[in-house]
């Protein structure tokens, strides 16, 4: 069992994109950030641990991992496909049940609809508060204020 540290992100990642393109979908950067934020999110409130240490940006189109929006930034807009191969698990019953659940919930949603999604939601709101709504940001949107929103619900 692998144990998910900020090194990991890359794995979380590819089986977000393999888990989706197993159901029929591929992801766009734009999508796949919006999976990564609810898939840490969420493990927070169900797990009460990080998936990963990398914090999210709030980013015009919303939260965003630095780390993984330059990994991808070469497809721009369009599908990444093709540059992943494996199994679509992290070797973590837990974080593969949670993955899962992810891909099941919020996979089904457009990578607009996730934007907008997360653009209502209180951790990303806060971390723009004084932002103008289209500048750039690199603000950080705290685990703390994520998992006490999530588990408000």
């Amino acid at each position: 069992m692998i144990t998910l540290t900020s090194a990991t992100t890359d794995k979380i990642s590819d089986v977000l994109l393999l888990r989706s393109r197993d159901r029929g979908d591929v992801l766009t950067n734009l999508k796949l950030q919006k999976l990564l934020y609810y898939a840490q999110a969420w493990s927070l409130v169900l797990r009460d641990k990080e998936l990963f240490r990398e914090d999210f940006q709030a980013w015009i189109h919303g939260p965003v991992l630095p780390s993984q929006y330059h990994r991808f930034k070469r497809f721009e807009w369009r599908p990444i496909d093709g540059v992943i191969h494996g199994a679509a698990r992290t070797g973590n019953p837990s974080v593969d049940r949670l993955l899962a659940s992810i891909v099941d919930v919020f996979g089904v949603e457009t990578a607009g609809a996730l934007e907008l999604m997360t653009h209502s939601e209180k951790p990303w709101i806060d971390a723009r508060r004084g932002t103008p709504p289209t500048a750039p940001s690199k603000a950080v949107i705290p685990k703390a204020a994520m998992k006490e929103f999530y588990q408000s619900l």
